[in-house]
This record gives C-alpha cells, sequence and structure tokens, in this order.
C-alpha cells in the first residue's frame, strides 16, 4: 500500500487562514422555534423585547406604611410624625382602591400594591400605633423600599440579544416575561466517524490489539459543550470504499464532518485518501501541521463545509478539535469564542459595603484606553431579574471592608462557573431605541455589542475617563442653543448621530393635556392637586429638560426616577403617573397622547484614543449607511 509522507506541512496560522478562507461565510444557517423548557443552552436568534413590565404594578420591598414621603420629614423618636391611618390594608393580589393623600398612611405587607399617591413605604419597626394614627420615628425619602412598575424591566425593553447563550438566567427571564417559546439559532450537525479496524465501542469485550473508542465519546461531547449537535456515524472499518461511502453519507445532512484516525503515513490509515477520493484532491486544505501534539491534522472544505480528520491519539484529537474544530462550530452555532475564567479588573468609583458581611458584586466589564478591564457595578438590587442576566461576573468584598476606592483592582469571577463575557464595543450614557437598532446591524456585521444606560452625564464622564468606546447622549448648552458640541473636551471627538422628538407624553383624552401646548399645559398641571408625575434618573439629557420645564414646580412623583423612555412610558400608560417625558416613538408604541416639547439631537462623544478601533469604526461607519439611516427614520428618528 501507499505510505505518503506530509509534502507540505504548514504553520498553525497559516492552515488556520486557508481552513476559514475556504469555509466562507461561518454565520448560523438555519433558526428554529423551540420551548421555553428546551431553551436551555441555545443560541437566541433575535433580540427579546418584553411584552410586559416587570413589576407590573409598584411593588412595596418590606412590611411597613404606604406613606407621601414629605409627610415624614424630619420625623425622630423624639420628634415622631402622627399620620392618620386609612382603615383600608393592602391585600396581596389585590390592587388598593383608597389614595394616600397628604397626612394619611396605609398598611402594607412585603410585595403589596403601593396605593396611588403613597411615593414611599416606612418599614413597621420604625413606627407604632397611637389609636387611628400612625406614629413615624424616622424619615424616608421618595422612592423608599419600593420597586417601581417596569423599573426592572418595562414593556417595549429589549432585556436579551441575539446571540445571548440561553443559561438559567436568560430562561428566568423569559419565563418572568411570560414568554413559552424562544427563537433559537440552530445547532449545527457534526457527523463523527471513528474509523479503525482495532476499534471496538464502549462495553465490548477487549481482545489482544483492539481498543475503545473513546474519540467518539470524546468528540461528541465536546462538541455538545461548543453549542453543536453530534451525530454518531458509529465505527467505520479500515476499507477505502466504506469510509468513502461514510464521509459521502455524512455531508448530506450534517454541516461538520469529524473522523479521527488515518491522518498519518501508516499503511492501514486511509482516512485522508478517502476524503480525497470522496471529495476531491483540490478539497484539502492543509495535510500536516506544525504543531505538537497534532502534526497529522488534515483540513478539508466541501461546499463550505468543513471535512476534519483529526489523529488517532486521543490527545492530538481533542488538542486539534479545539484549536481548529471548536471555533467553526461556535460561529455556526452563534456563539462567541471562550474567555479566561478569573480577570482582573478596576473599579471606576469607589464601592460602598455594610461591614459584618461578606459581600458579591455584580458587574459589566468595559476597557480602558491602556487595555485594562474596568468593573462597572450593577445596582438594579437584589429583586432584579436582569442584574443577573446582564452581568459579565463579580468580585468579592471580604465582610470587615467597608469601601474600595475608585481606581482599586479587584478579581473578576465567571458566574456558575462560566467564563466572563467580552464584547467588541460598550456604549455608556443615554438610553435610546436608535442605538439598539445601529447594534442589532453591527451585530450581522460580526461585532457585538452592548448599551449601559447610566444617562448623558455619566457617559460623558465615563467617555473622558476613557472608559468606553461611545457615550450617548444629548446634552444641551442653554448658553448657545446647541447640544453636545459645547461639551467637547480634550480626548473627545463628536460623532454625528441623529435628531428625535421629545414631549409629554400622557393618556389620550386627559383634558389638562389633550391638544394644549406642552410647556403651558405640564406647568399648569404641576399645580393642580392630584396631578402625579413621572421623572427621569438625574444626569440624563432628559431630567434637564424636565428642570427647564417645571422651574421651582415638584409636584407628586418628581422623586420617581425612571431609567429610560420606555419606563416613562409605563409608568403614565399605567395610570401610575398622570405625565412624563419622553420620546415620541415610546408613546406611539403604548398609544399615549404626545405634546412636542423639543426636536433634540443625540450624538455620541468619542474618545480619540478608541477612534481606531475596528468597532468603534464599524459603529461610525453603519450611522451613515443610507440602509442605516432607513432603519433610523423607520423607528421614527430624524435621521
Amino acid at each position: 500500500m501507499r505510505q505518503d509522507q506530509f509534502l507540505h506541512v504548514l504553520d498553525r496560522d497559516e492552515a488556520m487562514r486557508r481552513f476559514l478562507a475556504a469555509l466562507g461565510d461561518l454565520r448560523p444557517r438555519r433558526v428554529e422555534t423551540v420551548p421555553l423548557e428546551a431553551a436551555l443552552g441555545r443560541v437566541l436568534a433575535e433580540d427579546v423585547a418584553s411584552p410586559v413590565d416587570v413589576p407590573g404594578f409598584d411593588r412595596s420591598n418590606m412590611d411597613g406604611w404606604a406613606v407621601r414621603a414629605a409627610d415624614t420629614f424630619g420625623a425622630t423618636e423624639h420628634t415622631p410624625r402622627r399620620l392618620r391611618r386609612l382603615p383600608e390594608t393592602v391585600a396581596m393580589g389585590t390592587v388598593p382602591s383608597a389614595t394616600v393623600e397628604p397626612g394619611t398612611a396605609m398598611a402594607i405587607p412585603t410585595g403589596g400594591v403601593v396605593p396611588r399617591g403613597a411615593d414611599a413605604v416606612v418599614m413597621v419597626e420604625h413606627t407604632h400605633l397611637d389609636g387611628d394614627f400612625v406614629v413615624v420615628t424616622q424619615a424616608v425619602t421618595p422612592s423608599r423600599a419600593i420597586t417601581y412598575a417596569g423599573t426592572d424591566i418595562a414593556g417595549g425593553e429589549i432585556v436579551l440579544r441575539a446571540r445571548e447563550v440561553c443559561t438559567s438566567r436568560e430562561t428566568g427571564i423569559l419565563a418572568a416575561l411570560g414568554l413559552a417559546e424562544a427563537r433559537v439559532f440552530a445547532r449545527p450537525r457534526v457527523a463523527i466517524l471513528s474509523t479503525g479496524d482495532e476499534i471496538v465501542p464502549p462495553g465490548a469485550p477487549l481482545t489482544p490489539g483492539r481498543v475503545h473508542d473513546s474519540n467518539g465519546r470524546i468528540l461528541a461531547d465536546a462538541v455538545r459543550e461548543q453549542g453543536g449537535e453530534p451525530v454518531p456515524f458509529g465505527i467505520v472499518p479500515d476499507d477505502p470504499a466504506l469510509v468513502r461511502d461514510a464521509v459521502a453519507r455524512a455531508l448530506t445532512g450534517a454541516d461538520v464532518v469529524l473522523l479521527s484516525g488515518g491522518t498519518s503515513k501508516g499503511p492501514a490509515d486511509l482516512n485522508v485518501r478517502a476524503v480525497e477520493e470522496a471529495l476531491g484532491p483540490e478539497a484539502v486544505i492543509a495535510h500536516g501541521v506544525a504543531l505538537k501534539p497534532g502534526k497529522p491534522l488534515c483540513l478539508a472544505v466541501s461546499k463550505g463545509k468543513a471535512v476534519v480528520v483529526l489523529p488517532g491519539f486521543p490527545t492530538s484529537a481533542i488538542f486539534t478539535f479545539h484549536e481548529f474544530v471548536a471555533p467553526v462550530i461556535r460561529a455556526l452555532a452563534g456563539r462567541a469564542l471562550d474567555e479566561p475564567t478569573r480577570l482582573s479588573a478596576r473599579l471606576p468609583f469607589r464601592v460602598a459595603s455594610e461591614s459584618g458581611r461578606t459581600e458579591y458584586v455584580l458587574v459589566r466589564l468595559t476597557e480602558d484606553d491602556r487595555g485594562g478591564l474596568v468593573a462597572h457595578p450593577i445596582g438594579k438590587g437584589s429583586g432584579s431579574v436582569t442584574t443577573w442576566s446582564h452581568a459579565d461576573g463579580y468580585f468579592v468584598i471580604p465582610q470587615r471592608v467597608e469601601q474600595l476606592d475608585a481606581g482599586e483592582t479587584v478579581e473578576i469571577f465567571a458566574l456558575a462557573g462560566e467564563r466572563a463575557r467580552r464584547v467588541d464595543l460598550t456604549v455608556i450614557g443615554s438610553h435610546c431605541v436608535g442605538v439598539d437598532v445601529v447594534l442589532a446591524r453591527l451585530r450581522d456585521r460580526g461585532f457585538t455589542g452592548r448599551l449601559i444606560a447610566v444617562g448623558s452625564e455619566a457617559g460623558l464622564a465615563a467617555a473622558r475617563r476613557g472608559e468606553c468606546d461611545l457615550a450617548g447622549a444629548h446634552l444641551f448648552d442653554p448658553a448657545s442653543g446647541r447640544y453636545n458640541e459645547p461639551f467637547l473636551t480634550d480626548g473627545l471627538t463628536l460623532a454625528r448621530g441623529y435628531g428625535r422628538l421629545q414631549g409629554v407624553v400622557f393618556r389620550p383624552g386627559d383634558a389638562r393635556f389633550e391638544g394644549r401646548d406642552a410647556t403651558q399645559a405640564v406647568r399648569e398641571a404641576a399645580s393642580l392637586p392630584g396631578v402625579v408625575m413621572i421623572n427621569r434618573n438625574r444626569g440624563s439629557g432628559t431630567r434637564a429638560l424636565y428642570d427647564r420645564l417645571l422651574g421651582d414646580a415638584r409636584p407628586a412623583g418628581h422623586g420617581v426616577e425612571a431609567s429610560s423612555h420606555h419606563a416613562v412610558a409605563a409608568a403614565v400608560a399605567q395610570g401610575r403617573a398622570d405625565f412624563g417625558i419622553a420620546i415620541d416613538i415610546v408613546a406611539r408604541d403604548r398609544g399615549l397622547g404626545f405634546l412636542p416639547l423639543t426636536e433634540e439631537r443625540f450624538d455620541f462623544f468619542v474618545p480619540a484614543a478608541r477612534r481606531g478601533r475596528p468597532a468603534v469604526s464599524a459603529f461610525l461607519e453603519e450611522l451613515e449607511r443610507p440602509e442605516t439611516r432607513a432603519a433610523l427614520r423607520a423607528r421614527g428618528l430624524v435621521a
């Protein structure tokens, strides 16, 4: 028999380059819908927008009394405040009918619906009863002990993004949203052929010269770990015709075909010749790669499908599998490449902790201008579903440490044995649906991205510190009457974004707003009894718009800070607030009334040191593409 030596041994990088070039497009090839119980471990094929608000109502975080926070100001043990006790008590699973008026309080359990008029809960330990009065001995601030509807997830908000792998965190979110199915990428089918006259299946008795088929089991489970679906073809004897026929059959239904053994120069090692005969000699990209272990590796491609003959020794087989095959399977499955399980990162600001207990702080990771990681703590609280889902990892604050300083280095641990997630592009700043549009289009170009919504001012500060790739902002300068440009400083450039219309949102038919001038309507409504507003978070550009509009007025609800336009619309649509300020897109999506206030610019601050990064360049290019501008206009933005 013929004994062929390796004619052209390639180095690892050149072999991989040729292999990937021959394979071409490695995006997922099929999408399917699976029931929720089958979604674990699958890769989402599309963004998931919440059909509901989570929580669906304003919820008390403790047993106590629902009050107006202003009624408790100045309360101490020595100077308590007395509030009239309302006869109604909040019952679990029901909406209270009474309203908390000034000077009153309503009993409420943990998890109960916060009654209209209340903006805080006083814990029961800081009160006692005196006849028909509740005696409050400690003051509370607005929003104390309340989780507002839509605070965790607002209806219409993108909560999971395409290409995220569904762990128990993601399936928990899908369940919380009431979704019974998920759209996922179909697993790439990987045919596995074990070859050799000496191979017997596990469980079969061994005779001299025989070995159990360990490669078949190792490779099948390794395929599953990478997101593929193994298709066992069993053991094929050392017969060229049988191997050739098995390869041809495997290619009809598989995306990748793996063989183990038969790559070297022994007289019975026939797999490479069988592949050449089945596919044609031109299909073999490399036979022999400068690896130890793994030199006998053979890489071939047939009509965009990988056919790989791995070395027969188990160590060589699994090593070369992870080097060359695993990236292909992960790409076809829509998965990112693995990352280390532990990383070091610095804190961008001081983090306080309660002495006496060990604290685990969930974080999102970004990269600074020097290539170091920055750990941004996620502050939604222990009751949030999305905190766990969005985290890239966590660090530990020991029980006797009360504070970690800004700039301090912490060790990041991956969640539940996973590897810490990294993305190509990080946008920090104001929330906007336009950013979601651009990030979705970037994913189609192979770039992963994330938005950390902290408001325009905080985003600008992060850009100045070099902690993000882009900062989305709509900051208005009253002196010049311009957006964003006046806030440029050394080390930053400004990328043109798009316009969007901000205005007052309200429930249709409300005569206080319907058909009126926005500024006049808000200023008049702010002085009316019983009107409740919904505010935005400090540091956001929309908050500055509120401040200019309201002046010194502080209507009920001023202390309630929504984190996004979606959350504002949710509060108004549900009747928890009578008005708020948001972009016209969310008002339209919710069927709300809208009074225009101003057309503002939403642009992107770009740290100069990052402008040349591939993902940043791709984002800026995408912003200017006619197709992207059309997609932004389709969402109601001025592009």
